[in-house]
């Protein structure tokens, strides 16, 4: 069973996938707008997104390029577009994989689990290293230097995030979207527990270690 967010226009459409679907074991939420897809992606993660292109306020291949700069959530597009150099155009820009319209439940069914399959393969490790760093996310315990680290749960989440991705740039819109699954939100509130965790790390913003800030970007976790 997975949680399945439906982005499309058509009511009859929409209506048809959320029956089959259903009787699938697939818990469905629709919605019929690109930016009703964000907020549902950004507040309440789904497994997996069906997407259609052809939405009322947005282009699907421009909520695509949204939907990657906020999550990692898999994307399947449903479309009746099928035009190869479009297709071919979608899927390096993101999407798991690409249905033309029509197709059966059945189609769809197996495709999603397919999909669903790959991601779990690809998933996070259970365990996180860093440097001195080490994060068991099973647990929720970290520790520097094999010194526990005392953490709340949101610093513990945001730790972690930015450790599942050491050396990358993750920008304050990303943090605000995957750690306080917020839409928008306010940079202080990120700086703030950045400022918790440097402490509990033993380290300042002026002298970093692990935690560099690159203004008007975001944060990097690397190793010191």
């Amino acid at each position: 069973m997975a949680s399945v967010l439906v982005v499309e226009d058509d009511p009859d459409v929409r209506t048809a996938l959320i029956r089959e679907l259903g009787a699938r074991d697939h818990v469905v939420r629709s919605v019929g707008t690109a930016m009703d897809a964000l907020r549902e992606v950004t507040q309440s993660p789904p497994d997996v997104v069906v997407l259609d292109l052809g939405l009322p306020d947005l282009d699907g291949g421009e909520v695509l390029k949204m939907l990657r700069g906020v999550s990692d959530v898999p994307v399947v597009i449903a479309t009746a577009r099928d035009d190869e150099p479009e297709i071919v155009r979608l899927l390096n820009a993101g999407a798991d994989d690409y249905l033309i319209k029509p197709f059966s439940a059945e189609h769809l069914s197996a495709r999603l689990t397919a999909v669903l399959r790959r991601a779990a393969r690809s998933g996070p490790a259970a365990e996180l290293r860093v440097g001195g760093l080490h994060i068991d996310l099973d647990r929720r315990e970290a520790a520097l230097d094999g010194a526990p680290l005392e953490l709340t749960r949101r610093e513990f989440d945001l730790l972690a995030y930015l450790a599942a991705r050491p050396g990358r740039v993750v920008a304050r819109r990303e943090l605000l979207a995957e750690v306080w699954r917020q839409a928008y939100g306010d940079d202080q509130t990120i700086d703030v527990h950045l400022s918790w965790l440097r402490r509990k790390l033993g380290e300042t913003a002026a002298k970093p270690r692990y935690l560099h800030t690159v203004r008007g970007v975001g944060v990097r976790l690397t190793s010191p």
